[in-house]
């Protein structure tokens, strides 16, 4: 007995030492950000010094020792209110002409055209290296977000260590007993609860006999000896107990549960949708529904929609907020290249512990919140991932209470619908009908929608999920 209380004390130990660690980290990674703000160039545009330049160069390859007009042959007219002009006569125009030039040099110059000539060579040279530059910045950009949405997840990582409170005493005997009911044995468990909203266990255990057991069914010890939510294996951990000792994660589920359906309708002429979506619960306590809607239809559009739900994914199992997930996915769609199509995105997260919804959106439609008392609509109005950068996507959160039911759907559908105001069309055919399962939510609104038009004009895809209590 006294041999267990000092592991417990040691692990104790460690967890605050762990956190400590891990806050310093953070905060050495925000100190390194704030660096590289210090050193962040704003000009972004062409500046007074490349038109300069420019000129210069075109005097020197031209005009030799002429001197009738006198345009930049030195540094002692640096200051003529016409540059400013010129540099923004090449951006608009791509090209600068003779008639944007000086009354004096056109009078005067003798080599008018060459002169042109050179200094759109010159402007052009430095636009080229000026999208360079511009590159690497946005590439500077998206690392210095990278180092603090890192800070912030070490930083809230630490948080939870401190926080945690290691309850392994209070649950170890009823565990280990209806662990050996099952023929497995304990050797060793830690258990952890994290503020009062969920618990987490570390058990190292194997079994007693030739048997093997899946450790789905290990689980479902864990809530006959612990009561109340139910236990998951966790991604990470082995899915079989066999006769060699392993170390197994558990986590307790959240009160509430999701389930979710889809219905899709590609544009006619087309064989596949240029629409990708995903539901995943693999994060703890967590559910997450995404919707994407790909420039265009066909085949390309479905690779880079599918492009971007996985990257968004991915990011959000590593522990990205959704906030941060979608700026990097903005930031990596805008360096991909010009070949590269912007695509919406559309993304809600639930919170399966306390059935908070957090929305965000660049560039897609409006999602519905079907309740009781009616239906609500969370729109925002943000260009598509890969066109802008930076881009602050809107957070839009609601808590969602048993019954209830997300719709997502693409433009596609909207765009469907009769009459100018297409989402009050939408609101009002949910607010008319009765909340069925989520798939049949999900296919009534795409029959309503199709209902309008023969044919498909773009692809049309509707997901909906519905929230209960466990």
């Amino acid at each position: 007995m006294l041999r267990r209380e000092s592991i417990r004390r040691d692990t104790a130990d460690i967890h605050v030492y762990t956190a400590r660690r891990l806050s310093e980290m953070a905060g050495s990674l925000e100190e390194l950000a704030r660096t590289f703000d210090a050193e962040r160039m704003t000009e972004r545009g062409l500046s007074r010094e490349d038109g300069l330049a420019a000129m210069q160069m075109a005097s020197t390859m031209v005009c030799g020792d002429c001197r009738r007009c006198g345009l930049y042959s030195g540094d002692d007219q640096e200051d003529s209110y016409y540059l400013y002009y010129l540099l923004r006569a090449f951006e608009q125009k791509g090209t600068v002409s003779s008639e944007d030039m000086p009354r004096l040099f056109r009078e005067t110059c003798r080599r008018k055209t060459e002169y042109v000539g050179s200094l759109n060579r010159n402007l052009g040279r430095a636009t080229m290296n000026l999208t360079w530059k511009n590159r690497f910045l946005e590439s500077r950009d998206a690392v210095i977000s990278q180092f603090r949405e890192l800070a912030a997840i070490l930083e809230e990582f630490s948080r939870q260590m401190e926080e945690a409170e290691d309850v392994t005493a209070e649950t170890e005997r009823p565990v280990r007993r209806e662990f050996l009911r099952k023929n497995m044995i304990v050797r060793k468990m830690l258990v952890l609860e994290y503020g009062g909203k969920y618990r987490e266990a570390y058990l190292t255990v194997k079994t007693n006999h030739g048997r093997c057991v899946i450790s789905k069914d290990a689980a479902g010890c864990l809530e006959r000896a612990l009561g109340g939510r139910s236990w998951i294996v966790a991604r990470d951990s082995r899915s079989i107990v066999n006769r060699r000792y392993a170390t197994i994660r558990f986590l307790e589920e959240g009160a509430y549960r999701m389930l979710y359906g889809v219905a899709r309708r590609s544009k006619s002429g087309e064989t596949v949708s240029g629409d990708s979506y995903t539901f995943s619960r693999e994060t703890p306590g967590r559910a997450i529904m995404s919707l994407s809607d790909g420039m265009g239809s066909g085949k390309a559009a479905r690779e880079e929609s599918r492009r971007v739900v996985e990257l968004l994914e991915k990011l959000l199992d590593a522990g990205y907020t959704p906030r941060a997930a979608l700026k990097l996915v903005n930031t990596v769609l805008l360096l991909a290249g010009e070949e590269q199509h912007p695509a919406t995105v559309d993304l809600c997260c639930v919170d399966l512990y306390t059935g908070v919804l957090e929305a965000m959106k660049l560039g897609a439609a409006a999602t519905f919140i079907v309740s009781g008392s009616g239906v609500e609509l969370l729109q925002a109005c943000e260009v598509p991932a890969g066109v802008l950068n930076p881009v602050e996507p809107a957070l839009l959160s609601r808590k969602l209470w048993e019954d209830d039911r997300i719709v997502m759907v693409s433009d596609g559908v909207l765009e469907a619908l009769p009459g100018y105001d297409k989402e009050r069309v939408l609101k009002e055919y949910l607010e008319s009908i009765e909340r069925k399962n989520p798939q049949d939510m999900a296919e009534m609104v795409l029959d309503f929608a199709g209902a309008f038009a023969e044919k498909a004009k773009d692809d049309m895809t509707v997901l909906s999920a519905g929230i209960w209590k466990r």
